[in-house]
Parts: C-alpha cells; structure tokens; sequence
C-alpha cells in the first residue's frame, strides 16, 4: 500500500491534482472527453450493427443457433479480455496509448469483418473488435476522470458512457440509410465497414489529446505534466513547481512506486483495503450486462419474435423493420443517458443505481405479463414497447452510467486502470454469457424464460449496490 499512499502524500502530486481539480472547463477538456468517448460510441456502434446484421447473415451462411451465439459471445470474449489486460497496460504504459492502439485495432478488425468469406472469420473479427473495445473501457473511463475538473467530473464520465448509445441509434439509422438505398443480402458488409471509418476518425482525435497529466505525474515524469497544465487553464504555486522541477530523485521514485503498484494490480485490488470497493464496482456491472448486452444484442430478434417484423417482406424487408423498431427502442437509452447526466451528480450514484435496477426488473416484468397472457404478446404490442422503453430508459439513467463511473473514482491513479479493467472484465463476462445464453435459452424455454431471467438479474443488482453502499466516495473526488 505505501506505493499507492504516495501519491497522495507527495507535496508535488498533491498540488497537481488541486491544480486539475479546480481548472475551468475548457475547450481541451472537451475534445479529451470527445475523443476519450470513442470507444463507447464504438461499442455501440458494435453491438447494434451486429444485431442487425444478423438476419442478412442467416441468408449468406447456414448458421445454428449455437454459431449465433458465438457471433455475439466472440465480440463479448474478447471485450474482457481486452478489459483486463488493457487496464494493466495503461497503468503501466500511460493511457494515450492504449487509446490510440484500441482504436487502430478495431479499424482493421472491421475491415476483417467486413470482408469475411466464412464464420469463423467474422467470428475472428469480432473478437478482435471486443479486446479493442474492452482495453478502450477502463482506459477512457481512467483518462476522463482524471483529466476534468472536480466539479464537471460525473456529468463528463456519465456522459463518456453516454456516447455507446449515441452509436447504437447511430448505427441503426446507417443500416436503415444502407438497406433503403441499396437493399442487397451483402448489406452486412458496408455496415461494419463503416465502423472500421468510425474508428479511423477517434484515432485521430485522440492523436490530438496529450497524455494524462496524473498518470505523467506519478510515473515520474513531473516536468512534462507542469508543461502540459497550462493547456488546460491551471496552475500551481511556484514554490509546488520549483520543488517538482528540481526534485529528479523523487521523480524517479514515484516511477517506481507507479509501476510497483501497476505490477502488484489485481492484488492491492483484492486486498483488505479495497476488497469492499472492488466488489461494488465490479458485481453490479456483471450483473447489468447480463441483461444489457443479453437484450440488447438481440432486440432486433426480439422484437421480430413479438410479432414486429414484416414477415412478407423478405429478409431485407424484415431487417428494415427490425431497424426501425431497433432505433426506436435505442431511442430512450439515448434518453436515458441524458437524463442521467442531470440526475446522476444531482442525487448521487448509488440511489440512482438502485432506481436504475428496480426499472430495469419492473419494465422486464411487463414483458413477461405480455408473453404469458393468455391472448399471446402480439395483442400486447405496447404493453411490449412500454417495457422495451422502460427497461433501456432506467438501466441508461442509473447502472449502465454509474457503473462506469465508480470504478475510477474508487482507486488511487497508480491502479485506477486496472481496478476499472477489472470491473469492466467482470462485466463483459456477464456480456458474454447474456449474449451466449439469450438464443440458447430462448430456444429452450421461449422468451418467457429469457425475460424471466432478466427480471432476476435486475433485482440481484439492486440488493448488491445496496448492500455496499457504504464504500462510495464523495460525488466528484478521486481516490488518491
């Protein structure tokens, strides 16, 4: 622990983070948190065209339910993955570049997809794509935190996980554009060509973007960060500033100390001191994105199951309506994100994560009452876009925001990317089983037993936020 408690006991350290802390919002912390917001937008982007792309896909390849799975467990697989080595990278290596190399690989994992002649290769792709936007999660979330002012900190990091769904509504409203331009069955191509477009564009936005000045201060490298400061609007006293400038030894130890605590990650994470913490950050997460990515990735074939699909139209025809209902539904995630913009700061992270989680259950509820009445789900068709709504609204408004945002603020800066890789790669566990076990089980037990499943999910994650409640920090303070 002596590694981490340096950096709050060092007079330079200590006067930099103030510095940051209280810097006006400025035009640089914009672009930092527009380029940072990249790899949620992508991940969005990812999981809606997927969706989407699935039922032109049946028609170009004799897919099983099993090699469905896969589809979306293989992008999920690949996100923890890439959550968990990626938070230990950009501890030890700086955040920047992870941001630039998570984005460089999910343009040419696109490109992959996007020219795939067999399964195996999109499944080979999307996996790629997951590592990429898996390392990009506690990175960005690392970086945002660190980077904006106290004060404007959880409106900036809700909004960082606010942009997934900006690039779900995003990517529905391109396959709509692509499939009513050019309706063809190979439409699937152009739809994750343009995600590999999306990537090259946040690769040079983040090109742009200096590196972390935290991360630069306890790794060592202090006169670079007070270089870097006065970009941002912000100073510190000149005694903080000669004593940093003339103090290389010390520097160097915390360069020490920064990677001594980078190495010993996962096991400061799991100790007495943050064993509480850790667990908050990371159960309510997995919880969520069992539901999350388990619904989410299949609303398209959800919504077609409830009756919503033209079914005469054809394949394309079909996927056209299922965009459409898609994007309507994706509507009030967006919704959702907004609102917890404002409401997350305003009433804190933990009693909006509860409400989140009871929403979640409530509008899961509803559409269980639609399938199992007895007139069938189609005489029950806004009974089934009430609980669409209700559940992507409230899970927007508190878990899939707040839990995003906890991790970083929970950690001290020399771990704060692996505690946020380690929440995130717990979380995309619960993805990958959602996205895996949603097809298998509607198989089996219909949508009745998947949604009955998500009710569960739903409560489980409000008792586990509740229950550690009590190792949250004040709104807006980072853990150093």
């Amino acid at each position: 622990m002596t590694a981490v408690a340096s950096q709050a006991t060092d007079p330079a350290c200590a006067a930099l983070f103030a510095a940051l802390d209280r810097a006006p919002m400025t035009w640089r912390h914009y672009l930092v948190w527009l380029a940072a917001s990249g790899g949620a937008l992508t991940d969005g982007w990812s999981v809606s065209t997927l969706g989407l792309a699935l039922p032109l896909l049946k028609n170009d390849f004799a897919l099983t339910p099993t090699m469905i799975g896969l589809f979306g467990s293989a992008l999920l697989f690949g996100a923890v993955t890439g959550a968990w080595a990626g938070g230990l990278l950009a501890d030890r290596y700086g955040r920047k570049r992870l941001l630039l190399a998570d984005m460089a690989l999910v343009a040419i994992a696109a490109g992959l997809v996007a020219s795939a002649s067999a399964p195996w290769v999109i499944i080979a792709g999307q996996f790629l794509i997951g590592v990429a936007i898996g390392a990009d999660f506690p990175t960005s979330a690392a970086y945002v935190s660190e980077m904006t002012p106290r004060r404007t900190r959880s409106r900036m990091t809700v909004a960082t996980i606010a942009m997934q769904s900006v690039g779900m509504i995003a990517a529905a409203l391109a396959a709509l554009l692509v499939l009513k331009l050019d309706p063809a069955r190979a439409d699937w191509r152009i739809m994750f060509a343009g995600q590999g477009v999306l990537a090259l564009v946040f690769l040079g936005l983040r090109a742009l973007t200096p590196e972390s000045l935290r991360w630069l201060a306890v790794h060592g490298e202090m006169p670079r960060a007070l270089a870097l400061l006065p970009l941002f609007s912000t100073t510190i006293d000149n005694a903080s500033a000669s004593a940093a400038s003339s103090a290389p030894a010390a520097g160097n130890d915390a360069s020490a100390a920064g990677h001594g605590a980078s190495a010993a990650g996962l096991g400061l994470l799991f100790g007495k001191a943050y064993r509480a913490r850790t667990t908050l950050a990371a159960l309510p997460w997995t919880l969520m994105d069992v539901g999350t990515y388990g619904v989410g990735l299949f609303t398209p074939v959800i919504l077609g199951a409830f009756h919503l699909q033209a079914r005469d139209a054809g394949a394309i025809g079909a996927d056209i309506v299922d965009a459409e209902g898609s994007a309507a539904v994706d509507l009030f995630l967006l919704l959702g994100f907004l609102a917890s913009i404002w409401a997350v700061p305003r009433f804190g992270r933990i009693p909006m994560q509860v409400a989140g989680f009871a929403g979640m259950a409530l509008g899961m509820l509803l559409l269980l009452f639609a399938t199992l009445a007895g007139d069938g789900a189609g005489a029950h068709l806004t009974l089934v876009m009430i609980g669409f709504i209700l559940f992507n609204f409230t899970m927007n408004l508190g878990p899939n925001a707040t839990t995003f945002t906890l991790p970083p603020t929970l950690f001290p800066t020399a771990v704060r990317g692996a505690a946020s890789g380690f929440a995130a790669g717990c979380a995309k566990v619960g993805a990958t089983l959602g996205a895996f076990v949603v097809p298998q089980l509607q198989a089996a037990a219909g949508l009745s037993g998947v949604i009955a499943l998500m009710v569960l999910i739903s409560v489980a994650g409000l008792v586990s936020t509740g229950w550690l409640a009590h190792e949250v920090n004040e709104e807006g303070a980072l853990e150093e």
